[in-house]
């Protein structure tokens, strides 16, 4: 048995993340908590989805850059979207490491919404979007049950 299976709260459970069964970390999960890591999980599909579509594009016929620029860039895109992705699931299993990375999504996440508003057409609702979902996950994030079921900030009661 592992380090982090034997920490427990001051109740005698398993302290969050520490690698309880699922049921258990269900019923620790506030839902700011879960909303956060569908948001970001939302954004790490989005992320892989340009990735693959960069990825296509090229193969099919649409040779606007060089074919391998074009697929360094999508490689490098699929790989931007593990970050978001892994955050997420780290987020649903209460993991305190998963906090930071997601804070960092969200305020990457909030320059590309505002210069995709900038724009015009359908960058302007596609930009609102983006921005109101990480101020939403900015948000769910900074609650103070969610900060508690990951363990970071002060401990209750003080």
């Amino acid at each position: 048995m592992s380090t982090a299976d034997k920490r427990q709260t001051p109740a005698g459970g398993p302290a969050p993340g520490s690698g309880a069964p699922n049921g258990q970390e269900a019923a620790e999960r506030p839902t700011r908590l879960a909303v956060a890591a569908a948001l970001v999980a939302l954004e790490g599909l989005a992320v892989l989805g340009v990735g693959i579509a960069m990825l296509v594009l090229p193969l099919i016929g649409d040779r606007t850059d060089g074919l391998l620029q074009a697929l360094t860039g999508a490689v490098t895109v699929l790989a931007l979207a593990v970050l978001p992705l892994a955050t997420a699931r780290g987020l649903w299993l209460l993991r305190r490491w998963s906090r930071g990375p997601a804070v960092f999504t969200q305020l990457i996440a909030l320059p590309v919404g505002w210069q995709m508003a900038s724009s015009s057409g359908l960058w302007v609702p596609a930009g609102l979007a983006v921005a109101a979902t990480a101020v939403a996950g900015l948000v769910c994030l900074f609650h103070s049950r969610a900060a508690a079921a990951l363990g970071v900030g002060a401990a209750p009661g003080r």
